[in-house]
């Protein structure tokens, strides 16, 4: 028998509290922790992790909707008073990756920081937040792939609570969000293992992030059947691959310094 995955996790007088909404709000309360944890262990002041995290979220928050409402338009032009509706989903990662590396570069220079040692402390958390929030998508019905059979599910050994999801309007489909919610988890715990090493440089965090994320959306990408569209092209896989390159420049940049130079870990 099948379960109906409920995306409200409590309705009170017709309001109610959606999953979706928890797992951001979880995820964005961990990165926070995260980032400024780590920005104090190497001795930034803590108005200034404050500032920095407060408008990176905010404007995070912001460009993810409206990255996902410009490539939507259709869906809210006769309801534009829709947009502010984030909790019912609708929020783009890339769109929210950068509006909020614009406002961490911003607040970072204004303070005349470095701004790759704030990423580097920043993409942890990130990509975190990232992998709980794939799990909203999951209670929303949104993020997956093609269609496919029971038989097929089956056969790869998913817990049932997740086949019963994916029964979304008479069919069942592939679990992406899952694909990539695993995958940020495995690059977490590489970004963790990885800044640790003594030698480790700065900007190495930061890179690890932009290639390992990227490489993993360019693929789950291709299953997905509800992309945002540029034209013929799918949109998250174009922005991967230019991630992917920034992240490829910064790691060839560390890779020509000194042995001793640039130590994410040095005091």
């Amino acid at each position: 028998m099948l379960l109906e995955v409920n995306p409200n996790l409590i309705t009170i007088k017709g309001y109610s509290l959606k999953y979706y909404t928890l797992f951001i709000l979880i995820g964005v309360l961990v990165a926070w922790m995260m980032f400024v944890k780590e920005g104090k262990k190497h001795g930034k002041n803590d108005s200034f992790l404050y500032d920095v995290a407060f408008w990176t979220v905010l404007c995070g928050i912001i460009g993810a909707r409206l990255y996902y409402v410009i490539f939507n338009f259709s869906l809210y032009k006769n309801n534009l008073m829709d947009i502010l509706k984030i909790w019912e989903g609708g929020l783009a990662i890339h769109g929210g990756l950068i509006a909020g590396f614009g406002a961490l570069f911003i607040v970072t220079k204004l303070h005349k920081e470095r701004v790759i040692d704030l990423t580097d402390y920043a993409v942890p958390g990130i990509i975190f937040a990232q992998a709980l929030g794939r799990w909203g998508n999951f209670f929303n019905g949104e993020a997956h792939g093609v269609a496919t059979t029971l038989a097929k599910l089956k056969s790869y050994h998913f817990p049932n609570f997740i086949i019963e999801g994916m029964y979304i309007d008479g069919n069942y489909y592939i679990p992406t969000f899952l694909y990539e919610s695993v995958w940020c988890l495995l690059g977490l715990i590489i970004i963790l293992i990885v800044r640790k090493f003594k030698l480790v440089k700065k900007g190495i965090p930061t890179a690890i992030y932009l290639m390992w994320y990227s490489i993993g959306r360019f693929f789950i990408e291709s299953l997905r059947t509800d992309s945002l569209m540029l034209g013929t092209f799918k949109t998250a896989q174009i922005v991967s691959l230019l991630m992917f390159l920034i992240g490829l420049v910064i790691l060839l940049i560390d890779l020509f310094k000194t042995k001793y130079e640039n130590l994410y870990n040095e005091e």
